[in-house]
């Protein structure tokens, strides 16, 4: 099965000025990115970035690379832009790693595109695991999912779904929560169509985008996976983890 793999790749970060561009074991983050993602079976890795230092640092590397536009409000709308500046197809199967996933596992970029070429039912395929403690169940930062009888999404939330009524506080219900992992693919047809969709009231209130897809109507199918997500960079302390992890 033919696929291609997008990495947005945004400089501007509150919590980690120029992100992409961090350093790890002498290689830019966003490099590091791109060669776990090209350990994947898709066909093409490209870095979709919105500065021209972001595309300099990946072709000094080998790596892939496009400059978007910097006024993007989302990930996705960047995406979509690259779609366009690439030319492809409508039913180009698309996945979307994150730019601050150094770790990513490379079983699981594919798992999640088998996924969406398997289900017609379906514009979106994502990824999630079982929660194996109940702070983390507890915890906003750590975003949940629960899923119908097909394996499709009815619902993302950061609040603890399902709650277990019965249960009693420090215990994880059985079968345990899902974390989602934010690992997305996509046909190019609609990705390029997401960016029209009004934003849905449930997306402002929990600042989960993927509920905009739900919330028009659309499906979303979920791989659960036994392997955890590799440890995401989202602040200082975790991008000294990620290079103490690759020393």
């Amino acid at each position: 099965m033919d696929y291609r793999v997008l990495i947005p790749a945004r400089l501007a970060s509150t919590r980690l000025p120029n992100k992409p561009l961090a350093d790890i074991a002498g290689l830019p983050m966003v490099v590091r990115v791109a060669q776990r993602a090209a350990l994947s079976a898709a066909s093409a890795v490209v870095v979709a970035a919105d500065d021209r230092r972001i595309v300099e640092a990946c072709e000094a590397h080998g790596v892939r690379a496009l400059l978007t536009r910097s006024d993007h409000p989302s990930g996705s709308d960047r995406l979509a832009e690259a779609c366009e500046q690439l030319g492809w197809e409508g039913d180009t199967l698309v996945v979307n790693v994150q730019g601050d996933e150094p770790l990513i596992e490379p079983s699981l970029v594919d798992a999640c595109a088998q996924l969406l070429g398997e289900r017609p039912d379906c514009v979106m395929s994502t990824v999630a695991h079982p929660i194996a403690e109940a702070a983390d169940a507890a915890n906003p930062n750590i975003v949940k999912v629960v899923l119908d009888a097909a394996g499709r999404a009815l619902y993302f939330s950061r609040a603890t779904i399902p709650y277990w009524r019965d249960g009693h506080a420090g215990a994880l219900s059985d079968p345990a929560p899902l974390r989602h992992v934010g690992l997305y693919a996509y046909r190019a047809g609609f990705l390029r169509r997401f960016p029209s969709l009004p934003p849905a009231p449930l997306e402002r209130i929990e600042a989960l985008e993927q509920l905009r897809v739900l919330w028009h109507g659309e499906r979303i199918a979920v791989h659960v996976s036994a392997l955890p997500p590799g440890i995401g960079v989202d602040t200082p302390e975790d991008l000294e983890k990620v290079r103490a992890l690759l020393a």
